[in-house]
């Protein structure tokens, strides 16, 4: 462990995801342990993320852990933001992390994240409907086999929605999908000049794909609906299929929380069938120190705490080995007991192995992210394009009138931010 702090409070900003969420109902055990008293502020992830940017940015120092990702960390990492977490003690074993997941989070070979968890992008579907169907999924899905599986599995009167997928506008909501859909079809967000490509012929054609697919199998509202909202309608047996983060699989496999844990079935995010590009995603949901924070060796403490060998053994007496923080230690991918309970383990590190983020398209580009673009422009121009293409979706406007949205306020961003001579 760090070294011991005197007992004090950490204010700590976290999302409403359900492994963090079950870290807070552990949590007493660390105040029980340290006598440090833990203060949480649970925000959707939306809401989350502007608050920590706009704290962080301006030093305002309300929080002393915030949750982030393998977007934020490198970026705020290098202005000087966060404490670095190359202390963290010896029976940390930061050599464990998985080395896509330390290097995300590292810069010049610190650490200054610590993964809670980790997690790419995997379809999820429902094994009995496929059988009804007489559908099998093929070990490399492609995305004409899924938009067919979903329309054939779909039955609206009964609430039966073939394909479940992020709607709702946001650089981490929507835009995270669908730009790892576009990302499998060939499409990048910019060319090696920087110059925007929506209006690129492959940009309309994953966008209308996108599109069409929800209208014919998807859920209504889906415009509005995230993560959580996918979770709850697929977990309610109301999804065929869910393509989305494979830290999704411990709870809808869980019979507890799932009406379906029973018949689920995973593969991996879908092809174009021409370009071998999965278009997978790489995130790590971390726990930061900010500099600016006056309890920085009591927050080490509960990084420590929180994302350690240790926390995730508590996880599994607690809980079972099942509902453990997936894809951060390569530990927990060597041990027997956490692969027979997981029936998802082998596939989500299948995933995350697959994901490509410092090669996001097939196509030459000037960026690295995946499902985002690693610039600090992204957060205002990935939230801007998601709200255009999330009104695409709800038939506020035409494909053609996002792409069109997409590509001003993107090019109009970048030639603010000096990215044009």
């Amino acid at each position: 462990m760090a070294a011991t702090a005197q007992a004090q409070s950490l204010t700590i900003a976290t999302v409403n995801n359900g492994d963090m969420i079950r870290m807070q109902g552990l949590s007493d055990a660390f105040t029980e342990e340290t006598g440090i008293e833990l203060e949480w502020v649970t925000l959707e992830e939306n809401v989350l993320r502007q608050r920590v940017t706009t704290d962080i940015a301006t030093q305002g120092g309300q929080y002393d852990v915030m949750t982030i990702g393998a977007y934020e960390t490198p970026i705020w990492a290098g202005q000087g933001w966060l404490a670095p977490l190359d202390d963290m003690g010896a029976d940390y074993d930061t050599a464990d992390l998985l080395p896509a997941v330390r290097d995300a989070l590292s810069v010049d070979g610190t650490l200054y994240a610590a993964p809670f968890y980790g997690e790419s992008a995997m379809i999820m579907y429902r094994t009995d409907l496929f059988e009804q169907a007489g559908l099998e999924m093929p070990a490399e899905p492609t995305w004409d086999f899924i938009a067919d599986a979903a329309r054939q599995i779909t039955d609206k009167d009964n609430e039966l929605y073939g394909i479940c997928l992020r709607g709702k506008a946001g650089w981490g909501e929507n835009m995270a999908f669908i730009t790892a859909l576009a990302n499998s079809m060939g499409a990048a967000w910019f060319n090696m000049d920087w110059e925007p490509q929506f209006e690129a012929g492959i940009w309309g054609d994953a966008l209308q794909f996108y599109v069409d697919l929800m209208n014919d199998a998807g859920p209504p509202g889906a415009s509005s609906n995230g993560f959580n909202e996918n979770l709850a309608l697929f977990q309610q047996g109301k999804c065929g299929m869910w393509i989305d983060a494979t830290v999704a699989a411990s709870f809808v496999s869980n019979p507890e929380e799932s009406q379906v844990a029973d018949s689920v079935g995973y593969a991996l995010f879908p092809t174009n069938g021409e370009y071998d590009n999965h278009g997978n995603w790489l995130w790590v949901w971390s726990l930061a120190i900010p500099s600016s924070s006056d309890n920085v060796d009591a927050a080490k403490q509960f990084l420590n705490w929180a994302t350690s060998k240790s926390y995730i053994e508590m996880v599994a007496e607690e809980e079972g080995w099942a509902n453990v923080p997936p894809g951060t230690r390569t530990s927990l991918y060597e041990n027997p007991t956490y692969l027979e309970a997981a029936p998802f383990a082998d596939e989500t590190l299948a995933a995350m192995n697959a994901a490509t983020p410092e090669q996001p398209s097939v196509q030459e580009t000037p960026y690295t992210g995946g499902q985002f673009v690693a610039i600090p422009e992204f957060q205002g121009i990935g939230t801007a394009v998601g709200q255009a293409f999330s009104a695409a979706l709800a038939g506020q406007t035409t494909v053609e009138q996002a792409l069109q949205t997409a590509q001003q306020v993107t090019r109009m961003e970048m030639e603010r931010s000096g990215y044009y001579q």
